[in-house]
């Protein structure tokens, strides 16, 4: 990703503010480099990112942007890098409703991302609430056995129930097992709709 020294503040203001604390998650799977957020909104945020088949990577930022071209200097802190598929974005992760900033905008776009300012309060909190559950699975690993068994049953009977998926773990921590592959992209569910329960169908991930 793209390197963001030459628009950040003077050296003092980039010694990290006392706002950005380790917090969970602490072991994502793609993100690069260290886990730094400003806020509880921003993990939850990183929580989705983690479950977004179009996100390839994302990182923290804890540097301040600066609109230098101003007679009098303004900044800005952002939270995420992120790249898709088909983008990379600066996402800016508000409290209440987005204020407008053309000049980050400007800045972002001469980076080559395109500045993304988003209200938690927009966010489907079910959804949030149940990738925040799949993440805390996130530093498990899937043996091979038990992932063969269950994409074999779902390529067999189309889907299966997450009770039924935890039933065929057999090497494994189950639920554990079973997160580790829809982190991974092998394992789709409804995040949208409820809490993930017994019941929830698990489909085979669309390639």
């Amino acid at each position: 990703m793209t390197t963001f020294t030459a628009h950040a503040a003077g050296h003092g203001a980039c010694d990290l503010p006392d706002f950005y604390k380790s917090r969970f998650p602490s072991a994502p799977l793609k993100c690069h480099g260290l886990t730094l957020y400003r806020s509880q909104e921003a993990c939850d945020y990183a929580c989705l990112l983690e479950l977004d088949p179009d996100v390839i990577s994302w990182r923290c930022i804890t540097q301040p942007f600066v609109n230098a071209a101003a007679r009098k200097p303004r900044h800005r802190y952002v939270d995420f890098a992120v790249q898709k598929e088909d983008e990379t974005l600066l996402v800016d992760i508000w409290r209440g409703t987005p204020e407008t900033t053309a000049w980050l905008s400007g800045v972002a776009e001469r980076l080559g991302y395109r500045y993304h300012p988003i209200s938690i309060f927009d966010l489907n909190p079910t959804r949030i609430q149940n990738a925040r559950d799949l993440v805390r699975y996130g530093g498990r690993d899937a043996a091979l056995g038990d992932r063969i068994r269950i994409l074999a049953a779902l390529d067999e009977m189309g889907s299966l129930t997450l009770a039924e998926c935890l039933g065929a773990v057999r090497e494994g921590a189950r639920m554990g097992s079973v997160a580790n592959m829809i982190l991974r992209g092998m394992l789709e569910v409804d995040l949208d709709e409820k809490l993930l329960d017994p019941d929830t169908i698990v489909r085979r991930a669309r390639s």
